[in-house]
């Protein structure tokens, strides 16, 4: 049995009081739907929905018109539902889709089964003007807007029966009559309004030919399009656009070409309205413009993406909302479009396009991390093409000019751009655009007052001193120069103080290279000088440009500055010595010698030897040059000798002479020669050659005594020789000075004459000269010391030293006669014994050194006749009876002396035999004189005698004798 015959079928008035009675309790619920009841209202309309399509089904089969009235009452029903549609609120747990959907279908099909059997046109378009909205005024109207909830909803079977009544209605409008034209623009709104409903459902059921077919049917009628009011058109324009975006976002099959077509569409639709006949319509062009330039953009055409672009940018950027992330995307989808557009090509890039794209950017962006890293990136991939060197620069300073504004907070923005210009820079193959580029910038930052931290100062340093290093060591080396010199700009002066002059010294190094030796002193000029590294740079520039004088001064400034280091002597040493300027050498060795700590350790005592050596010899080997300062450089050898001696004695105190003893042998023997040399080459330096003569004896000295074996005989020969050498100098030497009457201590010369003939005597005693020749040669010297010993003890009127002296030569034998002779002239000099006062001593040793001499008979005619006058005039003086006795014997002696070399080839002086005539007559008269007859017989006899040995003796010696007799007369007869 079928179901129709079980159940009858309700009447019309059944199904109208089911609908009322449903509505009754949906509608109280609907005033404040919770989420826990918006399931079962929305059962509750759909069966609503069921029963107005019964309602409609069963209107044709009823005979009268009574139902008429129910449809007016439904179709009332069905406006209000639609209308509360609008209420509905999202919830947390319920966004409301599901409800309006409900209320939406309820609505449609309450509507649809009160209209007429056969409506009208009249009547399509007449009813619901004041409550529903102009597209929802007609079946049409409220399908367009209920079946895309149920697609949304995955409800596609009810939006399908949705559409299929509108396409029943739409159909109506095409064939109804409208003679007059009056609703011409209603009909057209709905047949939009159904077409492009079909559109948009058969675009989400991805039949896109379907979609494509409903998009031509709308856009090729432009006289219907011409009828639509400007709303409908922007929201055919808006559904167009969502399409061909979605397209573009999410292709699934499709293609950007076929994004495009939808885009363009949308477009030419929404192009003809005014931008203030409705709200909305100037965003949804810009909106459609920006979807449609980045689909050109995919789909390739840089070219139309370009010129939609430049329509596009002025708009965006005269919007208050130009900052927004949409218009950023924009721009830089213009600048991406620049750059692809031109890629391919063999033309160049058009700067001023691409820097104006980067310019728009960067004046509506907020200066932040982010932000600066996208422009960064993107200028990365133009720093190959060194043609937009420039243009990369310009963004680097814009950028930079927008991050200043921001100086307070956004210092990290300004340290990043910096360094990423100074590092685009570094690949610029232009190098003093590169420079001038920096300069500019770190200028410009300075002017805005900014601050580098030290870790940003650092990295720019680092940076800047890598680039100079490539070009360094690619020998470029002015580059280079450039690169060092901008790392000395006063942007990094204040968190890195020593940076400029590192910077400076590394570029006049470069210039060193490049051999513009004005420029490097130009630079280096500019550092402070209280760095040891600035002046070990002035020193190889002073080298390279053979200035001497400057080079030393530059070695001595190094070694007063605190950050000091040995290191930079011994490379000024090895510069130095390539350049073969010994006087850059010499001072620099000494300076190396001076920074050694003499300590306890053998090995620092080696190296200060090894110095010394190769100073003495440097210093040596400029003596020898014509226009050497030899007054200066016999000091340095001598001061460095001097050194040697002190190393010497402190190694002999460590029991440490094993290590330098080659050193010692090299030193002794250098000095000795050098000595030697001096003695004949080297003028008015007494002194100096005697302190060398000293130091080699000092020398010899030790390596004897530290020598475990007997040493050469030759050693102390040489030793003796240096010895006597260096105190006959110093003789000479505080002679002159004497000769001027300056004050000396006499003392100490005399010591070291003492000193000296001890340490001879010493060694002859020990029998270490073998030789007769060395040995008669020894006793020379220590004769001539004795002479030295007693000239100095009588300036210095040490008389209780000198008995002992005469008694000490007395004892040496017959070799003493020079030295009887020396000491006898130094005793009776006038000076001394008459000024002094002491006769009786000059006398007494007198005496001794002439019995010596006559007991060895050494003494020659001359000195006998100085010496007995000596002494006859002191014992006369004295006028005794003894000392004129003595003094008698005396001139007998002489008168046997003058008998026996009166027909020699040496004969009495005559000047001596007048003074004898003299004091021998006048002597014997105050004999007389004072009754002393015997002492004045002798002495007048004695003049007798000597008057056969002068010139007209005879009558004086008659005279003499007449005299004689005379006065011996007269004294008788009293």
């Amino acid at each position: 049995m079928s179901e129709s015959k079980r159940k009858p079928a309700r009447s019309l008035q059944q199904i109208h009081e089911a609908i009322k009675e449903i509505l009754l309790t949906a509608k109280t619920q609907l005033d404040d739907p919770k989420p826990p009841i918006r399931p079962s209202l929305a059962e509750d309309l759909h069966q609503v929905a069921s029963l107005a399509e019964s309602f409609l089904e069963q209107r044709p089969k009823s005979n009268n018109k009574s139902w008429i009235h129910l449809a007016d009452s439904l179709d009332q029903e069905g406006v209000n539902l639609w209308n509360l549609s609008g209420m509905i609120r999202k919830t947390v747990e319920d966004d409301g889709r599901m409800l309006i959907a409900a209320l939406r279908l309820a609505a449609f099909r309450l509507i649809e089964a009160g209209l007429e059997l056969k409506p009208g046109i009249e009547s399509s378009f007449a009813g619901h003007v004041d409550v529903l909205p102009p597209t929802a005024r007609t079946p049409i109207g409220e399908q367009n807007r209920s079946y895309p909830f149920w697609y949304e909803v995955g409800r596609h079977n009810v939006a399908a029966t949705v559409l299929t009544s509108a396409a029943k209605y739409e159909e109506l409008l095409r064939n109804s009559e409208d003679l007059d034209g009056v609703h011409r623009n209603a009909v057209a709104c709905g047949a939009v309004v159904y077409l492009s409903s079909r559109m948009e459902a058969a675009w989400k059921e991805k039949n896109y030919t379907v979609a494509d077919y409903m998009s031509q049917k709308i856009t090729d009628d432009d006289q219907r399009l011409a009828l639509l009011p400007p709303h409908i058109r922007q929201l055919l324009a808006s559904k167009f656009h969502q399409i061909g975006k979605s397209m573009l976002e999410e292709p699934d099959g499709t293609k950007p070409a076929d994004a495009v077509i939808w885009l363009q569409k949308a477009f030419t639709l929404a192009d003809p309205l005014e931008d203030n006949v409705a709200l909305g319509v100037a965003e949804l062009k810009i909106s459609i413009l920006q979807t449609l330039a980045r689909a050109y953009f995919v789909a390739g055409s840089y070219d139309r993406a370009e010129a939609t672009l430049e329509e596009l940018i002025p708009s965006i950027d005269a919007s208050p909302d130009h900052a927004s992330s949409g218009y950023r995307e924009l721009r830089w989808l213009r600048l991406a479009t620049l750059k692809r557009r031109k890629a391919g090509e063999t033309a160049l890039l058009d700067d001023i396009s691409i820097y104006s794209a980067f310019k728009s950017i960067i004046n509506h962006m907020e200066c932040t991390e982010k932000n600066i890293t996208d422009i960064l990136q993107d200028l990365r991939t133009l720093h190959h093409q060194q043609a937009l060197s420039t243009l990369v620069t310009a963004v680097h300073q814009q950028c930079l000019q927008k991050a200043l504004e921001f100086h307070g907070s956004r210092q990290d923005c300004v340290v990043r751009l910096l360094l990423s210009l100074i590092f685009h820079c570094g690949k610029d193959e232009e190098h003093e655009r590169a420079l001038k580029t920096i300069d500019a910038t770190l200028t410009s930052l300075c002017q805005a007052e900014v601050e580098l931290d030290t870790v940003p100062t650092t990295a720019c340093l680092t940076l800047l001193w890598q680039y100079g290093d490539r070009h360094y060591h690619a020998k470029k080396w002015s580059e280079a120069a450039g690169w060092f010199v901008a790392g000395s700009h006063n942007l990094f002066r204040t968190n890195s103080p020593t940076a400029s002059a590192k910077c400076f010294r590394k570029a006049a190094l470069c210039y060193i290279e490049q051999r513009e030796y004005a420029r490097a002193s130009t630079v280096i000029r500019r550092c402070s000088t209280n760095e040891a590294k600035t002046h070990y740079v002035m020193f190889l520039i002073a080298i390279h440009q053979g200035l001497e004088d400057e080079a030393i001064r530059a070695v001595k400034e190094m070694q007063k500055a605190p950050d000091f280091d040995r290191n930079m002597l011994l490379l000024a040493t090895q510069i130095s010595h390539q350049s073969e300027m010994k006087g850059v050498l010499l001072s620099v060795l000494e300076a190396l010698l001076k920074t050694l700590k003499l300590d306890n350790s053998g090995e620092t005592a080696v190296e200060a030897m090894t110095l010394l050596r190769c100073i003495i010899r440097l210093a040596l080997g400029l003596l020898v040059e014509p226009a050497a300062n030899r007054a200066t450089l016999i000091d340095t050898v001598v001061k460095h000798f001097q050194t040697a001696r002190i190393l010497t004695e402190a190694a002999c105190a460590q029991k440490a002479m094993a290590l330098i003893n080659k050193d010692v042998s090299w030193l002794w023997r250098t000095a000795y020669n050098c000595a030697v040399q001096g003695c004949s080459e080297w003028e008015h330096c007494e002194e100096r050659i005697a302190d060398l003569f000293d130091v080699a004896k000092d020398l010899l000295e030790a390596l004897c005594q530290a020598s475990p074996v007997d040493v050469d005989p030759e050693l102390y020969l040489h030793l003796i020789n240096a010895s006597f050498s260096a105190v006959s100098g110093h003789v000479f030497s505080v002679r002159e000075t004497l000769a001027s009457d300056s004050k000396i201590d006499i003392s100490a010369i005399t010591a070291e004459i003492v000193a000296c003939k001890n340490r001879v005597n010493s060694i002859m005693e020990q029998g270490k000269i073998h030789k007769e020749d060395e040995i008669l040669r020894v006793q020379y010297f220590i004769h001539t010391l004795q002479i030295f010993q007693a000239e100095f003890l009588t300036h210095a009127k040490e008389w209780d030293q000198i008995p002992p002296l005469v008694q000490e030569i007395v004892n040496l034998g017959p070799l003493a006669l020079g030295t009887y002779e020396a000491v006898a002239d130094i005793l009776r000099s006038v000076n001394t014994f008459i000024i002094c006062g002491i006769n009786n001593f000059t006398c007494g040793l007198l005496e001794a050194l002439l019995r010596a001499s006559l007991d060895h008979n050494h003494l020659s005619v001359e000195k006998f006749s100085r010496w007995l006058r000596a002494i006859c005039t002191i014992i006369l003086a004295r006028n005794t009876s003894e000392d004129r006795v003595k003094a008698i014997g005396y001139v007998e002696q002489a008168l046997s002396v003058i008998e026996d070399s009166h027909e020699t080839d040496e004969p009495y002086p005559m000047d001596e035999r007048q003074w004898l005539l003299a004091t021998s007559y006048n002597t014997g008269a105050e004999c007389l004189h004072g009754s002393m007859l015997d002492e004045a017989k002798r002495w007048f006899e004695a003049a007798t005698v000597i008057c056969r040995f002068v010139p007209g003796g005879k009558d004086r010696a008659e005279k003499i004798s007449e005299t004689y007799t005379h006065l011996l007369s007269r004294y008788a007869l009293k």
